[in-house]
């Protein structure tokens, strides 16, 4: 069946001499692999190599099939054309990171238009933002978590501990389920901020290494499938 879908782009993978793979999440039909035959060969083709960098944001005519492992696309065309995220070394690093991140949480082969709306919109926003966005990381996942099904509960905001296992506030300490001090005040200060009052947050690189290590501790408790990104150190290296 002939599919137009908006796509973003989370990984690519070489395939035999001239062929590539592109792992996206999709408007239309969530997580699709796509074979792209011979793109890496014809030279008229090899002016799209740029479409597939992690994150870019494309439409695509394809011809989906159900029971396809791997679908073909049809037409391809940029849907926003990124101005600062792949030429920004600390951006593109960010971008490696979170395009990893989503490899391991979006597993649903399903439409979620509001899932699909608040990453396009944040990395959007990303993109555009040329002031400070050093942040930025820990809110986009912080915010992706309320797509996923386990946004924490902020009923008992003023609770001196957040369980990462219950996901929720709490005024009883629960051992090594219970996160206090520095990350239990960001966390607080996040959860009641906007991509565009970030630049009210100060964070230094410690604590942002110590808040990314919590979040992404959140992610792995919560999602059974999801493991550490292999980026991670080379993130910390270049970012903090």
């Amino acid at each position: 069946m002939l599919t137009s879908t908006k796509a973003i782009v989370l990984s690519k993978i070489r395939y035999n001499d001239h062929d590539l793979i592109i792992k996206c999440y999709t408007q239309q039909n969530g997580i699709v692999s796509y074979l792209l035959k011979s793109i890496l060969k014809s030279k008229k083709k090899n002016s799209k190599i740029a479409y597939f960098q992690l994150l870019s944001q494309l439409q695509l005519e394809t011809d989906y099939k159900t029971n396809r492992s791997l679908q073909f696309v049809k037409e391809i065309k940029p849907n926003y054309i990124y101005t600062s995220l792949h030429t920004n070394i600390m951006k593109s690093t960010v971008a490696m990171f979170i395009a990893e991140v989503l490899s391991y949480a979006l597993k649903e082969e399903e439409k979620n238009e509001l899932l699909y709306n608040y990453i396009e919109t944040s990395l959007i926003w990303f993109d555009t933002n040329n002031e400070v966005y050093s942040n930025f990381h820990l809110l986009f996942l912080l915010n992706l978590t309320k797509y996923l099904g386990f946004f924490p509960d902020d009923t008992k905001i003023d609770a001196p501990y957040f369980n990462i296992l219950e996901g929720e506030f709490q005024y009883e300490f629960k051992g090594k389920y219970s996160v206090f001090n520095e990350n239990l005040t960001l966390l607080k200060m996040l959860l009641g901020t906007t991509f565009d009052a970030l630049n009210t947050i100060e964070i230094n690189g410690k604590q942002r290494q110590a808040f990314l290590s919590f979040i992404l501790a959140y992610f792995e408790l919560h999602l059974g499938s999801f493991k550490k990104p292999k980026s991670l150190k080379i993130f910390n290296d270049v970012f903090n």
